[in-house]
């Protein structure tokens, strides 16, 4: 069973509570339910991590390497300037898939640039919800899942 590593960076654990007029009401655990149940349909199974802290996502992303088939990766403020993110996930040999909630470049200059795009195959942006399970038709797509 091929398995996504579902990774999330700064802040995203306050989803349901920070800013909902831009990242809505629905919480991470719902964001990762979604994404368990959408691939589970394609028979993938999911493993699910968020930090806050910048070496703690380098260090997940590592261990995708050997444990994970690919990585759907919503990097948050990272996006704009980690590029010790960008080198991790430059190291990882399956399908990766940035995801955000919102649509950066609809919002400040400063979020205009991801470092993540580089070293994605691909990129959803400004969908919510439904970004994350296309996220996983993507990824189902590229391995040949179901």
């Amino acid at each position: 069973m091929a398995t996504i590593a579902l990774l999330h960076g700064p802040n995203l654990n306050l989803l349901g509570q920070r800013e909902p007029h831009i990242y809505g009401s629905a919480t991470l655990a719902d964001y990762e339910g979604a994404t368990t149940e959408a691939a589970a349909a394609h028979g993938m199974a999911v493993t699910c991590f968020q930090t806050n802290h910048e070496g703690a996502l380098v260090d997940a992303i590592h261990i995708a390497r050997d444990e994970a088939d690919a990585i759907i990766i919503n990097p948050g403020a990272f996006t704009h300037y980690a590029w010790a993110v960008h080198d991790a996930l430059a190291a990882f040999d399956g399908p990766i898939i940035e995801v955000h909630i919102s649509n950066p470049n609809a919002r400040e200059p400063w979020r205009h640039t991801s470092v993540v795009a580089p070293v994605a195959t691909g990129s959803i942006m400004g969908l919510g919800m439904h970004g994350y399970q296309l996220a996983v038709q993507a990824v189902a797509a590229r391995l040949g899942a179901k």
